[in-house]
Protein backbone atom coordinates (compact mmCIF):
# COMPACT_ATOMS: atom_id res chain seq x y z
CA UNK A 1 0.00 0.00 0.00
CA UNK A 2 1.55 3.39 -0.57
CA UNK A 3 2.21 5.26 2.20
CA UNK A 4 -0.22 7.96 1.37
CA UNK A 5 -3.21 5.35 1.32
CA UNK A 6 -2.17 3.89 4.55
CA UNK A 7 -1.34 7.53 6.18
CA UNK A 8 -5.05 8.15 5.39
CA UNK A 9 -6.36 5.09 6.50
CA UNK A 10 -4.60 5.42 9.95
CA UNK A 11 -6.40 8.67 9.62
CA UNK A 12 -9.42 7.23 9.15
CA UNK A 13 -9.41 4.27 11.66
CA UNK A 14 -8.34 7.11 14.50
CA UNK A 15 -11.69 8.47 13.70
CA UNK A 16 -13.39 5.42 13.89
CA UNK A 17 -11.92 5.10 17.11
CA UNK A 18 -13.19 8.26 18.28
CA UNK A 19 -16.54 7.68 17.34
CA UNK A 20 -16.43 4.34 19.33
CA UNK A 21 -15.62 5.50 22.36
CA UNK A 22 -18.65 8.26 21.83
CA UNK A 23 -20.82 5.40 20.70
CA UNK A 24 -20.58 3.52 23.88
CA UNK A 25 -20.03 6.62 26.62
CA UNK A 26 -23.16 8.86 24.63
CA UNK A 27 -25.32 6.71 22.09
CA UNK A 28 -25.59 3.52 23.95
CA UNK A 29 -26.92 5.07 27.14
CA UNK A 30 -29.19 7.26 24.84
CA UNK A 31 -30.58 4.70 22.57
CA UNK A 32 -29.86 1.54 24.24
CA UNK A 33 -29.88 -2.17 22.19
CA UNK A 34 -29.45 -5.30 22.63
CA UNK A 35 -27.88 -7.90 20.04
CA UNK A 36 -29.23 -11.17 18.85
CA UNK A 37 -27.77 -13.94 16.67
CA UNK A 38 -24.17 -14.00 14.97
CA UNK A 39 -22.82 -11.43 18.18
CA UNK A 40 -19.34 -11.88 17.34
CA UNK A 41 -17.17 -9.24 16.25
CA UNK A 42 -16.61 -9.38 12.35
CA UNK A 43 -12.98 -8.30 12.03
CA UNK A 44 -11.45 -11.39 10.43
CA UNK A 45 -11.56 -9.73 6.64
CA UNK A 46 -13.92 -7.63 5.02
CA UNK A 47 -17.84 -7.83 5.10
CA UNK A 48 -20.54 -6.09 3.12
CA UNK A 49 -23.24 -5.37 5.89
CA UNK A 50 -26.63 -5.26 4.72
CA UNK A 51 -29.43 -3.54 6.49
CA UNK A 52 -32.85 -2.33 6.30
CA UNK A 53 -33.48 0.60 7.11
CA UNK A 54 -36.06 2.45 9.37
CA UNK A 55 -34.32 5.99 10.89
CA UNK A 56 -30.79 8.05 10.21
CA UNK A 57 -29.59 5.48 13.45
CA UNK A 58 -29.47 2.48 11.91
CA UNK A 59 -25.72 2.97 10.53
CA UNK A 60 -24.56 3.17 14.22
CA UNK A 61 -25.61 -0.29 15.29
CA UNK A 62 -24.89 -1.71 11.77
CA UNK A 63 -21.30 0.04 12.41
CA UNK A 64 -21.01 -1.97 15.72
CA UNK A 65 -20.56 -5.53 14.12
CA UNK A 66 -17.09 -5.41 13.53
CA UNK A 67 -14.69 -3.01 15.84
CA UNK A 68 -12.84 -1.94 12.47
CA UNK A 69 -13.60 1.42 10.32
CA UNK A 70 -16.29 1.08 7.85
CA UNK A 71 -17.91 3.08 4.52
CA UNK A 72 -21.50 2.87 4.22
CA UNK A 73 -23.39 4.01 1.56
CA UNK A 74 -25.50 7.10 2.02
CA UNK A 75 -27.41 9.44 -0.69
CA UNK A 76 -25.43 12.29 -2.75
CA UNK A 77 -27.69 15.03 -1.20
CA UNK A 78 -25.82 14.53 2.47
CA UNK A 79 -22.51 15.67 0.30
CA UNK A 80 -24.33 18.93 -0.65
CA UNK A 81 -24.10 21.38 2.65
CA UNK A 82 -23.78 21.87 6.09
CA UNK A 83 -23.00 19.72 9.02
CA UNK A 84 -23.68 16.39 7.30
CA UNK A 85 -21.67 16.97 4.66
CA UNK A 86 -18.40 17.68 7.00
CA UNK A 87 -19.98 14.25 8.53
CA UNK A 88 -19.83 11.95 5.67
CA UNK A 89 -16.65 13.01 4.28
CA UNK A 90 -14.80 12.75 7.52
CA UNK A 91 -16.42 9.20 7.48
CA UNK A 92 -15.23 8.56 4.11
CA UNK A 93 -18.95 7.78 2.60
CA UNK A 94 -19.84 6.72 -0.76
CA UNK A 95 -22.07 8.90 -2.74
CA UNK A 96 -25.08 7.09 -4.03
CA UNK A 97 -28.02 7.90 -6.18
CA UNK A 98 -31.40 6.93 -4.71
CA UNK A 99 -32.18 4.94 -7.66
CA UNK A 100 -29.40 2.36 -7.18
CA UNK A 101 -27.89 2.79 -10.29
CA UNK A 102 -24.95 4.63 -9.83
CA UNK A 103 -21.50 3.12 -10.80
CA UNK A 104 -19.20 5.24 -9.93
CA UNK A 105 -20.36 4.33 -6.15
CA UNK A 106 -19.84 0.34 -6.83
CA UNK A 107 -16.65 1.29 -8.55
CA UNK A 108 -16.07 2.81 -5.13
CA UNK A 109 -17.33 0.31 -2.98
CA UNK A 110 -15.38 -2.40 -4.78
CA UNK A 111 -12.24 -0.32 -4.38
CA UNK A 112 -12.54 -0.50 -0.83
CA UNK A 113 -13.25 -4.06 -0.43
CA UNK A 114 -10.78 -5.50 -2.16
CA UNK A 115 -8.75 -2.58 -0.40
CA UNK A 116 -9.46 -4.87 2.63
CA UNK A 117 -12.36 -2.47 4.18
CA UNK A 118 -15.96 -3.22 4.72
CA UNK A 119 -18.58 -1.59 3.33
CA UNK A 120 -22.63 -0.47 4.55
CA UNK A 121 -25.39 -1.07 2.36
CA UNK A 122 -29.14 -0.44 2.77
CA UNK A 123 -30.74 -1.95 -0.15
CA UNK A 124 -33.88 -0.58 0.16
CA UNK A 125 -32.39 3.09 -0.73
CA UNK A 126 -34.24 4.97 1.93
CA UNK A 127 -36.15 4.66 4.99
CA UNK A 128 -39.03 2.22 5.26
CA UNK A 129 -42.34 4.44 6.18
CA UNK A 130 -44.85 1.98 5.29
CA UNK A 131 -46.63 -1.04 6.97
CA UNK A 132 -44.22 -3.25 4.70
CA UNK A 133 -41.46 -5.05 6.62
CA UNK A 134 -39.52 -4.08 3.55
CA UNK A 135 -39.37 -1.98 0.67
CA UNK A 136 -38.24 -3.32 -2.45
CA UNK A 137 -34.33 -3.96 -2.50
CA UNK A 138 -32.07 -2.22 -5.27
CA UNK A 139 -29.82 -4.42 -6.99
CA UNK A 140 -26.17 -3.93 -6.37
CA UNK A 141 -25.18 -5.66 -3.00
CA UNK A 142 -25.26 -9.62 -4.27
CA UNK A 143 -23.39 -8.18 -7.24
CA UNK A 144 -20.43 -6.27 -5.70
CA UNK A 145 -20.07 -9.47 -3.23
CA UNK A 146 -20.14 -11.69 -5.83
CA UNK A 147 -17.49 -9.85 -8.05
CA UNK A 148 -15.17 -8.84 -5.14
CA UNK A 149 -15.82 -12.41 -3.23
CA UNK A 150 -16.65 -10.78 -0.07
CA UNK A 151 -19.17 -12.47 2.42
CA UNK A 152 -22.51 -10.16 2.80
CA UNK A 153 -24.08 -9.90 6.76
CA UNK A 154 -27.61 -9.49 6.80
CA UNK A 155 -28.79 -7.28 9.66
CA UNK A 156 -32.06 -6.78 10.62
CA UNK A 157 -34.05 -4.83 12.85
CA UNK A 158 -38.12 -4.43 13.58
CA UNK A 159 -38.73 -0.88 15.59
CA UNK A 160 -37.54 2.14 14.44
CA UNK A 161 -34.71 3.03 17.29
CA UNK A 162 -35.94 5.82 19.74
CA UNK A 163 -35.00 7.81 22.61
CA UNK A 164 -34.14 5.74 25.73
CA UNK A 165 -36.44 3.20 24.14
CA UNK A 166 -34.36 -0.64 24.37
CA UNK A 167 -34.12 -1.67 20.27
CA UNK A 168 -33.23 -5.30 19.03
CA UNK A 169 -31.01 -6.32 16.35
CA UNK A 170 -29.73 -9.05 14.77
CA UNK A 171 -27.08 -10.07 13.34
CA UNK A 172 -27.25 -13.10 10.52
CA UNK A 173 -24.28 -15.48 9.33
CA UNK A 174 -22.20 -14.64 6.79
CA UNK A 175 -23.61 -15.32 3.30
CA UNK A 176 -21.36 -16.15 0.01
CA UNK A 177 -22.50 -17.34 -3.44
CA UNK A 178 -19.44 -18.94 -4.51
CA UNK A 179 -21.37 -20.72 -7.36
CA UNK A 180 -21.48 -17.49 -9.08
CA UNK A 181 -17.64 -16.32 -8.46
CA UNK A 182 -15.66 -15.91 -11.79
CA UNK A 183 -18.76 -16.30 -13.38
CA UNK A 184 -20.28 -13.78 -16.09
CA UNK A 185 -23.53 -12.69 -14.67
CA UNK A 186 -26.61 -12.32 -15.62
CA UNK A 187 -29.71 -10.34 -15.03
CA UNK A 188 -31.35 -13.76 -13.92
CA UNK A 189 -28.31 -14.73 -11.81
CA UNK A 190 -27.96 -11.04 -10.12
CA UNK A 191 -31.58 -11.32 -9.02
CA UNK A 192 -31.58 -14.55 -7.96
CA UNK A 193 -29.08 -13.67 -5.62
CA UNK A 194 -30.85 -10.34 -4.93
CA UNK A 195 -33.65 -12.61 -3.97
CA UNK A 196 -31.93 -15.02 -1.90
CA UNK A 197 -30.21 -12.02 0.36
CA UNK A 198 -34.34 -10.69 0.75
CA UNK A 199 -35.42 -13.85 1.82
CA UNK A 200 -32.35 -14.14 4.82
CA UNK A 201 -33.10 -10.73 5.99
CA UNK A 202 -37.22 -11.73 6.06
CA UNK A 203 -36.29 -14.84 8.31
CA UNK A 204 -34.14 -12.83 10.50
CA UNK A 205 -36.51 -10.74 10.72
CA UNK A 206 -39.20 -13.36 11.77
CA UNK A 207 -36.66 -15.09 14.28
CA UNK A 208 -36.52 -11.03 15.95
CA UNK A 209 -40.30 -10.63 15.86
CA UNK A 210 -40.69 -13.84 18.06
CA UNK A 211 -37.26 -13.54 20.47
CA UNK A 212 -39.51 -9.82 21.15
CA UNK A 213 -43.20 -10.96 21.14
CA UNK A 214 -41.48 -13.87 23.78
CA UNK A 215 -39.90 -11.26 26.05
CA UNK A 216 -42.43 -8.71 25.97
CA UNK A 217 -44.94 -11.93 26.98
CA UNK A 218 -42.51 -12.50 30.14
CA UNK A 219 -42.65 -9.07 31.01
CA UNK A 220 -46.52 -9.08 31.06
CA UNK A 221 -46.85 -12.03 33.09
Amino acid sequence: MARRERAKLNKFEKWFRTLRRLERIFYRPLFPYKKYGHTELFDDRPYIFVGNHLSLLDVVVIAMATSKPVHFMSKRQLFEKGLMKKFVTKCQCIPVNRDGTDVKAIMLAMKYLKGGESIIIFPEGTRNKSEEVFLPFKSGAAAISIKTKTPIVPVVQIKKIKFLRRSRIIYGEPIEFREYYDKRLTEEDIKKCDDALRERMLELHTSLSEITAKKSKKKNI
